[in-house]
């Protein structure tokens, strides 16, 4: 009994630890750690189960966690009018309507509203993009003051942003990767092995070769199954919270990608 007792009581300050501000962080945000999720569900009462692996958040069996906890910020009033702001991100006022500026440190998986997986809802992301882009355009606001001129340009700008590098699986991977403190510096490719990087010397020589736009066309159909494959064991290694993997397989999937560029463009020389 002592023992659970104690680990109750512990578990109790670690929870409320994630709820206090601390003394030098900055009034207007106050982020949960990565354990501290329990408000963050975007289907909340589903009764789906959840798994919390190297701080990527998935749902096991259904729509996933988001990672960016922004719940517990401190409330936010509207520039304008004074007037809280209910929604986060929060685009406009209720009350006033006025557009907002960008929250600062709000992930792209919360702004374009998608769930924090891998395999997002592409089509998801591209009406949401369109439907803030609709309303955040500047061109909407040139009879506007010159504050809400400035911030809808830089929420227009934001958007198109996040919209671009959610959009493909390697950009997209890649932002998954940064929000979890690993990077994919240029010239650090020390992961790619002698037998792939011999694959690739082997394909780029074949497009180089290649008379006929059936011959180049084969060779892109055969780099997007590769890419497909390593987008399905890139989201597999992000399941199982392992990054190291996933960051090794994104350095596949960088250089198939530029092969498949390579492709577009030698296609467009027979044009």
């Amino acid at each position: 009994m002592f023992h659970v007792s104690c680990l109750r009581v512990s578990s109790s300050l670690r929870a409320a630890r994630c709820l206090v501000p601390s003394r030098h962080a900055a009034p207007k945000a106050v982020t949960c750690s990565r354990r501290c999720m329990s408000t963050c569900l975007h289907g909340k009462g589903t009764g789906q189960r959840d798994g919390n692996f190297g701080g990527l958040v998935y749902r096991t069996d259904g729509p996933v966690l988001s990672r960016s906890c922004s719940t517990s910020r401190a409330k936010l009033n509207c520039w304008n009018c004074q007037q809280l702001l209910h929604r986060t991100p929060s685009f406009f006022c209720d009350s006033c309507k006025a557009v907002q500026p960008p929250e600062e440190g709000t992930s792209y998986f919360r702004i374009m509203d998608c769930d924090y997986t891998f395999t997002l809802d592409t089509q998801k992301l591209q009406t949401r993009y369109l439907q803030l882009q609709r309303t955040l355009h500047p061109d909407n606001f040139t009879q506007k003051s010159v504050k809400e001129q400035e911030y809808s340009e830089s929420q227009s700008a934001l958007v198109s942003k996040a919209y671009k590098t959610l959009l493909k699986p390697l950009s997209r991977g890649l932002y998954m990767l940064e929000l979890e403190g690993m990077h994919l510096k240029e010239g650090t490719d020390s992961v790619a092995e002698s037998h792939f990087l011999m694959e690739l010397m082997e394909i780029n020589e074949a497009l180089d070769e290649a008379q006929t736009p059936e011959q180049v066309s084969k060779i892109g159909q055969d780099t997007k199954g590769k890419l497909a494959d390593l987008t399905e064991q890139i989201d597999a290694a992000l399941h199982q919270g392992e990054l190291g993997t996933a960051k090794e397989l994104l350095t596949q999937m960088k250089y198939y990608a530029n092969i498949e560029e390579k492709v577009k463009e030698k296609l467009s020389d027979f044009m």
